[in-house]
């Protein structure tokens, strides 16, 4: 492709300038060298960061509020231009030839997709007396002199071709601290994918004089064993109780008998893994092991307090949208975009009252050209009901498909703003947010004050979906489910896999709930339908679809 960079080295930092300078005083020279971008992902508010990559030549990619290194990852993966994805920390020091070690090993092994080099830890000042016994207290990797393949390697020093990404997806966003890039290239090694590793292409993993302290050492090999944990509880592999006991005796004796001050290290890093075991859970609304799949709440408002709350958080965000000027600039953004084809598909319950025709005739209204058809629910499941339609309809043709229930309320101008910000953030499945007077059984999907977009873990089944072109051979048909419960956590795992971005249109706020939610279905026999379901197909979890991973506060 003419233009693409050599590579795109992906640099996520948080309030580290200092560090970042040192990184991108060894990186940026490489990089212009080879032809090669260089993206700084700014996880938060640090203008002495954004000054220290601008300084060096470096793009900067702002993710706020903080979203932790995947999100960061991510962040930096949708921006980059080349095909290489170079992950390097914002800690290191990469010596000369670096890069092209990199791009030699990455050219030498095209059946390889993921590949890593040496990373050497430096502790300067000198660090803590360490007896050679054990390895440094930092991040480090030496797999020899030759090149090979290998299990892992780690993301301080990590390059991923782009077509290993689009096959696998992206990095999970859930992960803090441990087994963030672990996770994902397990996912990658099980696909039948090749880790190779390049011993030319090392770098330095740095600690200051300040930060190699045995306190500071200790403070953070505490914090890394309590994450180290969790992560072994997750992926099934904890150690009993018993057995973190003993790792941690045996650190304190390594600390008397050998007299080494590295050992205290490790022993705080085995001592945060003791208190994750011994952490007393709090509760639990659903059995997770069970169902988690099911939010645990909900979400409806009823009764006088709750109602009057509801009511003030939404006056208070109208009046922050009001202070901004942001209905009228989005209307203004929106009249701009590109026209497109919209089916929309709503299944009616004629046997109460409803407000689909204020929805349809909200629909119909926009300046993109809108198809809307809907049919009585009858005796058939919702998802039964949309295949018919479906299958009458074909979505193939249409730039965005949306589900619409009977019981919505639209705002003025919806869909002309929906669209216009879905594809300005390239978001393959959206919702519009939640009003706080609406049901939602998920906090994360009720609006947000001075947010526009968020992007979130899934996309609600319900009261409006909206899927775009791209997700129909994968989406399409449904399956043949009758309430759906689960299918959006579903979704959300084919997202990760596929690499598609989900969202939240805060800045498009619905309401839902002129009568009370599933009054049409049996809820037991939801949670059994849903239970059937994900037991044959992936999903992520509740816990793991309530949650931001970026939050966007304007479109330019």
């Amino acid at each position: 492709m003419p233009g693409q960079p050599a590579a795109s080295i992906l640099i996520p930092t948080r309030g580290r300038p200092d560090y970042l300078d040192v990184t991108l005083a060894s990186v940026a020279p490489q990089a212009a060298a080879a032809g090669a971008e260089v993206i700084v992902i700014n996880d938060g508010d640090s203008p002495a960061s954004v000054r220290v990559a601008q300084r060096h030549g470096a793009r900067v990619v702002r993710l706020a509020p903080p979203g932790g290194a995947n999100a960061a990852r991510n962040a930096g993966i949708r921006a980059a231009a080349g095909d290489l994805i170079v992950l390097i920390d914002d800690d290191v020091h990469a010596p000369e030839g670096w890069l092209q070690a990199v791009l030699a090993g990455a050219g030498s092994a095209p059946q390889a997709d993921v590949f890593g080099g040496p990373i050497r830890a430096r502790l300067e000042g000198g660090g803590p007396h360490s007896c050679g016994r054990e390895g440094p207290p930092i991040t480090s990797l030496d797999l020899g002199s030759q090149d090979r393949e290998v299990e892992m390697v780690w993301s301080a020093n990590m390059a991923i071709r782009r077509r290993a990404i689009e096959r696998i997806g992206l990095f999970d966003e859930t992960l803090r601290g441990r087994g963030e890039e672990e996770e994902w290239e397990r996912r990658y090694r099980a696909s039948g994918g090749v880790v190779r590793y390049v011993a030319a292409a090392g770098l330095d993993h740095r600690r200051t004089a300040g930060d190699a302290t045995l306190a500071r050492l200790s403070r953070d090999g505490y914090a890394h064993g309590r994450n180290a944990r969790r992560y072994d509880v997750r992926k099934s592999s904890a150690p009993s109780p018993a057995a973190e006991l003993r790792t941690l005796a045996g650190c304190v004796w390594h600390i008397v008998r050998r007299q080494c001050a590295n050992g205290v290290v490790l022993a705080a890093h085995s001592a945060g893994r003791v208190r994750e075991t011994l952490r007393r859970p709090g509760p639990v609304t659903t059995p997770v092991a069970a169902d988690d799949f099911l939010s645990g709440t909900s979400g409806q408002v009823w009764g006088t307090r709750a109602t009057a709350r509801a009511i003030a958080a939404d006056a208070a965000c109208d009046l922050a949208a009001l202070a901004t000027g942001m209905p009228w600039r989005l209307a203004r953004a929106a009249a701009a975009w590109p026209r497109r084809r919209v089916l929309a598909l709503a299944i009616e319950r004629s046997d109460v009252p409803n407000i689909l025709p204020a929805a349809r005739d909200e629909l119909l209204g926009s300046r993109h050209d809108v198809r809307f058809i809907s049919t009585d629910a009858g005796t058939r499941g919702k998802f039964e009901n949309l295949n018919e339609l479906l299958a009458a309809n074909p979505a193939h043709g249409y730039d965005w498909l949306l589900i619409v229930d009977d019981d919505v309320a639209l705002p003025r101008g919806f869909l002309d703003a929906f669209v216009f910000l879905a594809e300005r953030f390239d978001l393959m499945l959206a919702q519009p947010a939640h009003r706080w007077r609406s049901h939602a059984a998920y906090s994360v999907t009720r609006r947000r004050p001075a947010s526009v977009v968020r992007e979130i873990g899934f996309t609600e089944i319900g009261p409006l979906s909206a899927l775009r072109a791209p997700t129909f051979d994968e989406l399409l048909p449904f399956p043949q489910l009758r309430a759906g419960w689960g299918l959006d956590l579903h979704w959300s795992a084919l997202a990760r896999e596929h690499g598609w971005r989900q969202g939240v249109i805060d800045a498009t706020p619905m309401r839902h709930g002129l009568r009370q939610i599933a009054t049409s279905y049996s809820r037991d026999a939801a949670v059994a339908e849903a239970r059937e379901f994900l037991a044959d197909h992936r999903y992520v979890t509740a816990a793991q679809a309530n949650r931001t991973a970026a939050t966007h506060r304007g479109w330019r």
